[in-house]
């Protein structure tokens, strides 16, 4: 989904024609792998070229010249139709030049087109000079596009076309056809003429393309015939049928269908105006063999369209084709455009959803089968590549057999550029595998512990090794009546939270992640990372865990009926302990853990159990305290509690309450605290009365208070005064020193 804008790129760059370029020359690709075709039509070139330069002089040209080109292709070669690709405008002609000549050869023309009518075609073409709507001459004349929004005829310029003293008779008949030269450049996007508008609609009459004029007149009809539609071109005979059906693109446009190389005089056979002049005079020889070199000369025109068109470099009227990637002549494009029209051998283009889907659907392929990885990662990519080729395979195949023009810029391009962007995603992913293990095996073992793995390049093995940490362990007070209470999704959603408050708290002191129990969080400082200060972080994480779930009470009773009432008063109880301990890969040899092991691990979690018994919410044993000064000083605040000997223990061990850290204990507290003291050493000494004095004093002291702080239901004055009461009615034995042995764990 990351990768998505991607593709979409592509298909809006294709949507708005930026891939046109890219486009057509994969259209080119697939017009050489079809080849060159036949085509079901007599078409015969009579080229403008050097040697017809030559024999025609200077310009501008006589129009007699082409009078007798025209007389001699109709009377002598029996042409079908011929157009001449040259404007005969009045703009073409010069004041310079002998002016009864000029007008002798208009004339000489002009009967020309009189002889054959309607068989001659004669160009038109937008270019520089008189506009229909400004007058100006000099003005250009702007080809009206359909696509361009020039929609209202009225205001359309008419093109540059043959003046007035051969076009229109007397009594202002038409005596030739005329047709348009123009391509629409801007629409093909590169220097190939591909495509051009089948007719214009100006100020004056509608003008048809020149090949389409070619045509018409092929079928015998005129421009009567033509029936307009949105999306296609009817030529229709009198009685209606259908003759022909051209399919229009922007409502106007035809696309070439180019059928082979210019130089292929085979399929283009030409000739050049020179060769016309010399048969000409030869037809009328006294020597039989020029006149039957000469008639045969002239049956290659017998029933042929045939199109005079400048050839020469000089005329500056060329451009490349498909086939020809060298400039050829333009007049080509014409003899292309009506073999396409007559052998129904139109390019089809694809709606342009078919893009969209393309390009999507490649995508998907291309880019799954190349981000496969393990063992299967290369054939995955073997079949990408097929993918692509299949895709580009079925593009060219179409196109050869049935002239389909399937998109191929967008979809190879948005196939190859997106599975590379994949492909070099997952090559920076897989730099980053020692990053991802940690991830995702860090929220199961300590991230140090897969650091230390990774780095290492070794596997896990089963084992461990005795060091020096605190062992962490913390429970949730009452934890049966919250599961009790709480449905399963609730009891999961609180879990979370809490368990991620902790767990964050214990990573961000630099513990380690042992396990989670159910509602219980284990933890060690000092491995597998050594920490000098492990004791101390420890301490100090106990408060802070305390601090948070303060936040979290309140924050759970604002959400209001969320929450019953015993969340709001949630206490959590912490035990630790510093010693020496086993530390390793503990388990089966298919499956371990990371953990601790040892006496003093389960002296932790006697901390933790044992802290109900004197009302406190976190306890630690002395060696925890002492290692705790050592390196933080002052600033954790404790409160001995005696001595205890635990369950499973023969030995006493001296316990403290980690009342807060320094900066957040209050005078009150401290007070207490000196209190409680002096009252724990008159409860040694057997002085019950003034001990029970002194922890009712300290009493009224005690930070956490039944019924006032959430949760609390006693705290270690309550708890020693019930003792000393118990031993003021019931007094120990002589030899008692004050230890107290705990009954359960």
């Amino acid at each position: 989904m990351l990768l998505l804008p991607i593709p979409v790129l592509w298909c809006l760059l294709g949507d708005y024609g930026r891939l046109q370029f890219l486009e057509n020359r994969l259209v080119d690709l697939r017009f050489l792998y079809r080849g060159e075709i036949e085509a079901p039509v007599k078409l015969v070139y009579v080229d403008v070229d050097t040697r017809a330069i030559e024999a025609m002089g200077e310009k501008p040209w006589n129009r007699t010249l082409f009078a007798d080109v025209l007389n001699a292709l109709f009377k002598a070669g029996g042409a079908k139709t011929v157009a001449v690709d040259i404007v005969f405008s009045a703009i073409s002609s010069s004041k310079l030049i002998d002016q009864a000549k000029a007008r002798s050869g208009n004339g000489a023309l002009r009967q020309a087109i009189i002889a054959n009518p309607k068989r001659v075609v004669l160009a038109a073409q937008y270019t520089k000079g008189d506009t229909a709507v400004a007058g100006e001459e000099g003005a250009i004349r702007e080809i009206p596009l359909l696509r361009k929004g020039k929609l209202d005829r009225t205001k359309n310029d008419v093109p540059e076309r043959p003046d007035n003293g051969f076009l229109v008779g007397p009594g202002a008949t038409a005596i030739g056809r005329i047709g348009l030269i123009d391509v629409d450049i801007e629409y093909s996007g590169d220097t190939v003429p591909r495509w051009v508008p089948l007719f214009v609609h100006t100020a004056g009459p509608t003008f048809y393309h020149l090949s389409l004029q070619l045509v018409l007149e092929y079928f015998g009809v005129d421009e009567s015939a033509v029936r307009i539609g949105p999306d296609k071109l009817d030529i229709v005979r009198s009685d209606g049928d259908v003759l022909l059906s051209v399919p229009l693109a922007e409502g106007q446009l035809l696309e070439a269908n180019w059928f082979s190389r210019w130089e292929n005089e085979e399929r283009n056979p030409r000739v050049s105006v020179a060769d016309v002049f010399d048969a000409i005079p030869a037809l009328g020889s006294a020597d039989e063999e020029q006149r039957t070199l000469a008639r045969e000369f002239f049956a290659k025109f017998k029933d042929a369209i045939v199109l005079i068109g400048p050839t020469d470099s000089l005329l500056q009227d060329l451009a490349p084709t498909p086939f020809d990637s060298n400039a050829v002549p333009k007049v080509g494009l014409h003899g292309n455009l009506v073999k396409t029209m007559l052998s129904g051998k139109f390019l089809q283009r694809t709606p342009g959803w078919v893009t969209w889907v393309a390009a999507f659907g490649l995508t998907l392929i291309v880019s799954a089968l190349a981000t496969v990885g393990s063992v299967r990662g290369l054939l995955a990519k073997a079949f990408a590549l097929i993918a692509l080729g299949g895709y580009a395979f079925v593009a060219f195949h179409l196109f050869a057999r049935s002239q389909i023009v399937l998109p191929m810029a967008a979809p190879l391009g948005a196939a190859l550029s997106t599975s590379f962007m994949a492909i070099l995603w997952q090559l920076v992913a897989e730099e980053k595998q020692k990053g991802r293990i940690k991830g995702m095996f860090g929220a199961y073992v300590s991230p140090q512990l897969v650091s230390a793995m990774v780095e290492s390049g070794d596997d896990p093995q089963l084992g461990g090794h005795d060091s020096e940490i605190t062992a962490y362990f913390s429970d949730i007070q009452s934890f049966s009546t919250f599961s009790e209470k709480l449905g399963s999704g609730p009891l999961v959603e609180l879990m979370n939270e809490y368990l991620t408050a902790c767990t964050d708290i214990v990573q961000a002191q630099g513990g380690t992640l042992d396990k989670y129990i159910g509602d219980a969080v284990v933890a060690m400082f000092g491995a597998p990372i050594p920490l000098s200060d492990h004791a101390y972080r420890a301490c100090v994480t106990t408060q802070l865990v305390h601090l948070k779930l303060a936040e979290l009470r309140a924050k759970w009773q604002a959400e209001g009926g969320k929450w019953p009432e015993i969340v709001w008063k949630m206490q959590t109880r912490v035990g630790l302990n510093t010693g020496v301990c086993m530390i390793g890969n503990m388990g089966s040899r298919t499956r371990f853990n990371y953990t601790m092991m040892g006496d003093n691990v389960n002296l932790g979690a006697r901390m933790e159990s044992g802290a109900k018994s004197w009302g406190v919410y976190s306890m630690c044993t002395e060696a925890t305290k002492l290692a705790c000064e050592q390196h933080g000083g002052d600033r954790v605040v404790f409160r001995s509690l005696g001595r205890i000997v635990v369950k499973g223990r023969s030995t006493a061990v001296p316990i403290y309450e980690i009342v807060g850290l320094k900066e957040s204990v209050t005078a009150a507290t401290r007070e207490c605290l000196g209190l409680f003291e002096q009252g724990l050493a008159k409860h040694y000494a057997r002085d019950w009365d003034g001990a029970l004095a002194l922890f009712g004093r300290s009493r009224a002291l005690e930070p956490n208070v039944p019924g006032k702080t959430p949760g609390v239901f006693s705290n270690p004055s309550m708890v020693y005064t019930t003792m000393t009461e118990h031993y003021k009615a019931e007094p120990p034995p002589e030899n008692w020193d004050g230890v107290y042995v705990m009954k359960e764990k």
